[in-house]
């Protein structure tokens, strides 16, 4: 009884069905992937909204006279946070120099995980607010930020890739492992993705009012005190908030409250740790992120620099700045010098949340870019903006007046808008453009590098009038929408771009150069126990004629001449006689024909090698530049015959 116990145990399963396991795998691949870009905007939502609902909180807290004489006496706040918002806006601009290095040394996933830790540490910093916490934590938070984001764009590239890889898993089982899929043929579901993951970026800014809604608003003034002396806003207003009252806050909170509010917001920082940490995958296999780092650091240094050559992303550029200069009019412009001014402090926080709400729900209106031409959704942006910038330039809405306010509403919602329709066709034509895995890091780089380069500009230009702001942003939205439609115009074309050299794993990576030596190794070893088993096997004697040679498998590789009389030599060192390495042809006598087969010597040691490519060293007995052997000498039938005199090989 143990005999059929054990075969229905460990026996084949009678029912299995390997087509239907295999569709059950990829599906759970497929699974996998999109749980990797569900965590990946979570852990992004949750940590922009963290930072800037903190920032806000703090900044003015420590804008009240009252509460900084009381709290911090003459600590000199104000100047610590002049230091700390120079340390956020300065410190990106550094960031082309480390961030490609950064990303391929620890991966993306890490340098995720690293980033989101990073602005965990700028929360828990506010426990203890002095100059030797809060700026030291500002330049790190700085630091950080271009990598973040470049990460997570070049994430979600993947996720896409990997997502069309495991739907299309019969064609590329038909085509080969090393057949790329067609260019372009994961856009569908990078369009998808790349909605999604700003649908969830952009609620950021409304989970960022939450603190503001649910705490700091009832200790806050109404707009007739803190509004008192504000003249003009909108279009006439110059600066930020020029004539804003010092004291805004009506009673202190208490500190236990404050640490309360803190504590929570520091629980859904380590929140967005844990999700990317837990639950993202990897965005490359581990072979893969071998071959990337082994191009050489210093040529992951020099890519990013090399790759302004390209004219897509010379024509691009206009676009990266304006997507910067965008984002912080939305929460500087439209938010203080149009919302704030005239409807006061109170209201700061539903204005954010309706542009955050538009905004979400127009990042899902770039999946109408699966059925419209590629343009639209960029064009469509720009020019909602524009409209909006042709408004704002004329309208200088009164102080303290609240039956405009729902035009505000509404400016900021289209302005959410235009700036979801944004930034998702730029992630989504990025990843179009970009496709190859060893390129789309740096791509992303320099879209947020420039995007830090334009909030630092911003960051320069706040005391400008407002019209000099809306002048600004009205020219770089023209000329980026001109050069972007230039660029199409030359893809449509057919102008090639040039591109820096994209380099293969270097011989030096010690994982490859180990294969490598190994696989020589054994394959040299190989052929000689092969000659010295043909040589003592030789037949004495005459023996039958040698079998014609098998098309099918092609032609037997040798390294002899016609007509050569020298001693063959082993490979690599050529006797007298004997064909060099990489002579122009060796020539083969088909049977059956009378014209000789001439092919390459190099091809022949290339076919030679095809066996051995491969996750494992090879196994079969290696051929390359050696004479097939003659077959064994025995009877009618084949038998082998014993052999007599011949001296055991030690």
């Amino acid at each position: 009884m143990r005999g059929p116990q054990l075969d229905e145990l460990v026996g084949a399963y009678p029912n299995y069905n390997e087509e239907e396991e295999e569709r059950r795998y990829y599906r759970r691949k497929r699974l996998g992937v999109l749980k990797n870009v569900l965590a990946a905007s979570a852990g992004g939502m949750l940590t922009y909204g963290v930072y800037l609902g903190l920032l806000q909180m703090q900044l003015i807290l420590h804008y009240d006279e009252t509460y900084r004489e009381v709290k911090y006496g003459n600590m000199g706040l104000p100047d610590i946070d002049s230091k700390m918002l120079m340390g956020i806006n300065v410190t990106p601009i550094a960031a082309l120099l480390y961030t490609p290095v950064l990303i391929r040394f620890f991966g993306t996933k890490w340098m995720m995980f690293l980033a989101v830790g990073i602005y965990a540490l700028f929360v828990s910093t506010n426990y203890w607010e002095r100059y030797y916490t809060l700026v030291p934590s500002a330049v790190a938070l700085g630091m950080a930020i271009v990598p973040l984001w470049a990460s997570m764009g070049n994430y979600i590239t993947r996720m896409a890739q990997k997502y069309h890889e495991y739907s299309h898993y019969k064609e590329q089982d038909g085509q080969g492992l090393k057949q790329r899929p067609p260019r372009g043929s994961h856009a569908p579901y990078l369009l998808v993705f790349q909605a999604i993951f700003y649908s969830f970026f952009h609620l950021s800014f409304a989970c960022a009012q939450l603190p503001m809604i649910y705490f700091l608003n009832h200790y806050l003034y109404d707009l007739n005190h803190t509004l008192y002396n504000v003249q003009s806003c909108g279009t006439n207003s110059h600066g930020i908030l020029s004539g804003f009252n010092k004291t805004v806050l009506r009673t202190l909170p208490r500190s236990g409250n404050l640490i309360v509010v803190e504590s929570v917001l520091m629980a859904v920082a380590f929140l967005a740790m844990l999700l990317v940490l837990g639950l993202c995958g990897a965005a490359y296999r581990p072979t893969e992120e071998i071959d990337l780092r082994s191009v050489g650091w210093g040529n992951i240094f020099q890519l990013p620099f090399k790759h302004v050559r390209d004219y897509r992303l010379r024509h691009l550029v206009p676009f990266f700045i304006y997507s910067g200069f965008e984002v912080l009019f939305a929460c500087t412009g439209i938010a203080l010098g149009y919302g704030v001014c005239s409807v006061g402090l109170e209201r700061l926080a539903y204005l954010l949340v309706a542009y955050s709400l538009g905004a979400s729900a127009a990042s899902l209106l770039g999946l109408l870019g699966l059925w419209l031409p590629r343009p639209v959704p960029l064009v469509a942006g720009a020019g909602v903006h524009l409209l909006l910038t042709f408004v704002l330039f004329f309208w200088a809405p009164v102080p303290r007046v609240l039956q405009h306010s729902w035009i505000l509403y509404v400016a900021a919602a289209l302005w959410g808008v235009g700036s979801a329709l944004n930034k998702t066709g730029l992630s989504t034509l990025l990843g179009i453009l970009y496709e190859d895995k060893e390129r789309q890091d740096f791509i992303f780089t320099i879209y947020h590098w420039w995007q830090a380069v334009a909030i630092f500009t911003v960051y320069l230009g706040s005391s400008l009038p407002m019209k000099a702001k809306l002048a600004v942003l009205l020219v770089t939205l023209v000329a980026a929408a001109v050069s972007y439609l230039r660029m199409e115009q030359k893809l449509r074309r057919g102008v090639a771009p040039r591109q820096p050299a994209s380099r293969g794993p270097s011989t030096r990576c010690a994982v490859t150069a180990i294969w490598r030596r190994t696989t020589r190794t054994r394959a040299t070893r190989r052929a000689s126990m092969g000659t010295a088993r043909r040589r003592r096997r030789r037949p004495r004697g005459p023996g039958p004629a040698p079998s014609p040679p098998d098309l099918a498998a092609g032609p037997a590789p040798t390294n002899r001449r016609k007509g050569a009389t020298g001693p063959r030599s082993s490979e690599g060192s050529p006797g007298p006689g004997t064909q060099p390495p990489c002579s122009p042809a060796s020539v083969y006598h088909v049977s059956g024909r009378g014209d000789p087969l001439r092919v390459p010597s190099c091809l022949q040691r290339l076919l030679s090698l095809l066996p051995h490519i491969g996750d494992a060293p090879p196994r079969a007995r290696v051929t390359s530049g050696l004479q097939q052997p003659p077959p064994r000498r025995g009877g009618a039938l084949g038998t082998p015959q014993p052999r007599t005199g011949v001296r055991k090989h030690s």
